[in-house]
């Protein structure tokens, strides 16, 4: 049986009710134990698992190590290679380029079924940004905060109104910091695998990099403020953010990290018929937030926030972004050797930014195209105009919008 075999039986058995009897099968037809321990408890295993025996051999064997950006891969006493989990940040690049089909990522669904299903204190899907369209058109935010109720969710919440938060505080503090033409900023909460970069390979850029949280990690834990003891499921096109959670200052926002392909393979077993369903909808972010999921969406969020906040401010914001990783690679090589050009740096380690994350249902293309479009229907452009930044806030203590300015538990983290 293979890996993917046993995770559709498991996965279907799950979401019908018949896991008991699933797994005493199982037990009588042969099964891998492995495998079976990393689908039920994924917590005790890396976020790339080996399946099978590496089917190379040799110099292809080294080629293979070489292919992750971070070292991440090793030879282990049995001559396979393996992951350090120390070192991987979730790119994907070894599972897409492992030519046994012998690398599989990590998958939080059965257990986080599990969760839902035992929970006594509310249960919510935090959507990311690059949500929009990838279950079709006729699948409005609306229809899809409807389906994650049917399967046990207390709610949806989308984390473009927490990328608003995180585009405030770094406009803020681009506002603060940035007071010459040779200041600049990194930005901070965007992508997982852009920090990877900087604190394992670029080190030396830290000091300018804010200490914000991603705008995932700042709506968990806010969530867990307003709500104690609630579940937080982060949902999005990405494997970098399975690592994220996992981060030691990080892993007491969010219990769960689902791909749309995950939840997708739910949605198919519930028979759930996503366009069909009525609407339920509330509608919070401003363009500014929505936006992140494309490339260059975060420097477009800050660059308008930072002149909302200040526009006759002497310093002007100058943003370049890159996306993938040798391109992220060059932009910060570039910045070592002062050819940066600009004071406002972004970085996504998948092409095309989040919309073209490993786990995406639809191309980067379209998927950028419907990001854009949904921004441009936003009722607010920036985050300072945006109510519902400013009431929620409110909610989580903090007076005014410069106060986000201050040391806070929510939204900074420790690097």
């Amino acid at each position: 049986m293979t890996f993917e075999e046993l995770y559709n039986r498991l996965l279907k058995s799950s979401v019908d009710g018949s896991m008991t009897e699933e797994l005493n099968l199982l037990r009588k037809d042969g099964y891998d134990p492995h495998q079976l321990s990393c689908l039920l408890d994924p917590g005790k295993h890396p976020l790339v698992v080996r399946t099978a025996q590496c089917g190379c051999s040799g110099e292809q064997k080294r080629a293979c190590q070489n292919i992750c950006p971070f070292d991440a891969l090793i030879l282990s006493g049995e001559g396979n290679i393996d992951v350090d989990p120390s070192n991987c940040v979730g790119c994907s690049a070894c599972i897409d380029n492992c030519k046994a089909k012998a690398l599989v990522g990590n998958r939080d669904v059965l257990a986080a079924l599990k969760a839902i299903r035992a929970a006594t204190t509310p249960v919510y899907a935090m959507i990311a940004p690059a949500f929009i369209n990838q279950y079709s058109e006729a699948v409005t935010p609306g229809k899809l905060r409807a389906a994650f109720k049917r399967i046990g969710f207390s709610g949806m919440v989308e984390v473009a109104l927490f990328a608003d938060i995180l585009t405030l505080k770094e406009a803020l503090e681009f506002d603060r910091n940035i007071q010459t033409e040779q200041d600049y900023q990194l930005t901070s909460c965007c992508c997982p695998m852009w920090i990877g970069m900087i604190r394992k390979v670029f080190s030396q850029l830290m000091p300018y990099v804010p200490a914000s949280v991603s705008p995932m990690a700042a709506c968990g834990r806010a969530i867990k403020q307003l709500h104690p003891g609630a579940i937080t499921v982060f949902i999005g096109p990405c494997l970098a953010k399975k690592a994220e959670a996992r981060e030691p200052d990080l892993c007491d926002s969010t219990d769960f990290v689902l791909t749309f392909q995950e939840i997708q393979d739910v949605f198919d077993y519930a028979g759930i018929d996503l366009p069909n369903l009525l609407e339920d909808d509330r509608d919070h972010s401003s363009r500014a937030g929505r936006i992140y999921a494309g490339s260059g969406g975060v420097s477009e969020a800050v660059r308008s926030t930072v002149e909302r906040i200040n526009p006759d401010r002497k310093v002007r914001i100058r943003t370049r972004h890159a996306d993938g990783v040798p391109a992220c690679k060059q932009m910060l090589q570039d910045i070592l050797e002062g050819k940066g050009g600009a004071n406002f740096y972004e970085g996504m380690g998948c092409v095309g930014g989040c919309v073209g994350g490993p786990r995406s249902l639809v191309s980067r293309e379209d998927g950028r195209a419907s990001v854009i479009r949904y921004g441009a229907d936003a009722p607010y452009n920036t985050p300072i105009d945006n109510p519902y930044v400013v009431a929620l806030l409110h909610q989580l203590g903090l007076d005014t919008i410069e106060s986000l300015l201050e040391k806070s538990e929510i939204f900074e983290r420790n690097f």
